[in-house]
C-alpha cells in the first residue's frame, strides 16, 4: 500500500508541475478510491484500489485524457499458511482528442475499445452498481479494454426526437507491456430517443491477427424520465461463445427525494448468461454453458461515498457456486490548481 500511495502521490506532483496558458484550461482531476472484498468458495480477497482520471485541455480543439489504476490483492495462499499480495500499477487509456466539429471528434492513443458501452460508461468503479463487470464484458477484447491507434466519434444526427451517434477505430498489434493492443477495427452506431429516454446501439469488431474473427454486439439502455429506475442489457456473439446480461437498479423518490436515508438505499440485480458455440478457447468466456444471477443492496452516502453488497448464484456444467462481494467508493473530483 505504501507504494500505491507513493506512486499516486508522484502522479499527482508531475500533473501539478505544469503551468496553464488560461485559467479556464485547468485539467481535472477525478476517479475513485475503493476498498473490496469478494469471497467464492469460501476463500475471501481483499483488493484496495485506486483510479485517477486525468482530463486536460489544451486550448479550444484538443484535450489530454487518460485514467490509471493503483490496486494490490491481499488473497489466501495456503503455502505461507496466511495471505500473499500482488500489486499492480498501470495507465487504462491515455489518449489525445481533436475536436474537429460539433460532428467529429478525432481519438488518437491508447483509449477504451468501443465495442458496446459498458467498456466506456461502467467500468468505472464509482459507476458500476457490481464490483464486477458482466461474463461477456471482454469478449471481444484482446487487450482488457484497450485499443491503440485511431478513432473517429461523434454525432452524425441530432434532432429533436432523435440523435444518432457512431464510432470508428483501428488498432494496431502491440506487445509493449504498458500499451498492449491486438490488431483490429471496428465501430459502434447508437441511436437515442430522448423522449423515450431510450438508446440502442449495434456494434461490430473484426479481429485482424491470428485467426481473423467477427464479434458481434447489441446494446438496449432505458431510464424513464422522472425516476430513478435503470434498465441496462448488452449482448454479444464472437466465433466460439455468445451471451447476454440484463441489469436493473433502482431508488425511490416517493420518501423525501434521493437525499432521503430511503432515497439513498439502491437494490440493484442482475442476470446473464453465455453459451459455448463450440470448444475451441480463444475469448474469455466460461468453457462451459453459464447462468448467474446478482443480487445486492447498496447504499449512496452524502459526499459521494458509496457502499455496495452483493451476492450471485453461478450455475454451471462446471459445478455450481457462490461468490459473495462488498466494498466501500469515494468519488473524487478536484482542479490541479485554482482556475478563474
Amino acid at each position: 500500500m505504501a507504494r500505491l500511495a507513493k506512486a499516486a502521490a508522484l502522479a499527482l506532483a508531475v500533473i501539478s508541475l505544469a503551468k496553464p496558458a488560461h485559467a479556464q484550461d485547468t485539467p481535472l482531476i477525478s476517479g475513485g478510491a475503493g476498498f473490496f472484498s469478494n469471497t467464492p468458495g469460501g476463500q475471501t480477497s481483499y483488493l484496495p484500489e485506486i483510479q485517477p482520471v486525468l482530463a486536460a485541455p489544451i486550448g479550444k480543439k484538443f484535450l489530454i485524457e487518460s485514467r490509471a489504476l493503483l490496486s494490490e490483492d491481499f488473497f489466501p495462499n495456503p503455502s505461507v499458511h496466511g495471505y500473499d499480495h500482488a500489486e499492480f500499477i498501470a495507465l487504462q487509456y491515455l489518449q489525445l482528442d481533436y475536436l474537429a466539429s460539433r460532428h467529429l471528434t478525432v481519438v488518437a492513443g491508447s483509449f477504451l475499445t468501443p465495442f458496446n458501452v459498458f467498456n466506456e460508461r461502467l467500468s468505472q468503479i464509482w459507476v458500476n452498481p457490481f464490483q464486477d463487470g458482466p461474463l461477456i464484458e471482454s469478449i471481444a477484447d484482446f487487450s482488457s479494454g484497450t485499443s491503440l491507434g485511431a478513432q473517429l466519434r461523434g454525432s452524425a444526427l441530432s434532432r429533436r426526437k432523435y440523435s444518432l451517434d457512431y464510432a470508428a477505430y483501428f488498432s494496431a498489434r502491440s506487445s509493449n507491456q504498458q500499451f498492449n493492443a491486438g490488431r483490429a477495427a471496428g465501430g459502434r452506431l447508437s441511436l437515442y430517443l430522448p423522449e423515450k429516454r431510450l438508446e440502442v446501439g449495434a456494434s461490430y469488431t473484426r479481429q485482424l491477427q491470428g485467426v481473423h474473427e467477427n464479434f458481434y454486439g447489441a446494446h438496449a439502455w432505458w431510464e424513464p424520465k422522472d425516476t430513478a429506475f435503470r434498465l441496462r442489457s448488452e449482448y454479444a456473439r464472437g466465433h466460439h461463445a455468445q451471451g447476454y446480461w440484463v441489469g436493473v437498479d433502482y431508488r425511490s423518490q416517493a420518501f423525501g427525494g434521493l437525499d432521503s436515508w430511503v432515497g439513498r438505499i439502491e437494490p440493484i440485480f442482475r442476470f446473464q448468461q453465455t453459451f459455448r458455440r463450440d470448444n475451441a478457447a480463444s475469448d474469455t468466456l466460461p468453457a462451459t454453458n453459464t447462468q448467474r444471477a446478482d443480487f445486492g443492496l447498496n447504499y449512496n452516502l452524502p459526499h459521494n461515498t458509496r457502499i455496495l453488497t452483493s451476492y450471485s448464484r453461478v450455475f454451471s456444467a462446471a459445478g455450481n457456486s457462490n461468490l459473495w462481494e462488498t466494498g466501500i467508493v469515494y468519488r473524487f473530483l478536484f482542479p490541479t490548481w485554482k482556475g478563474k
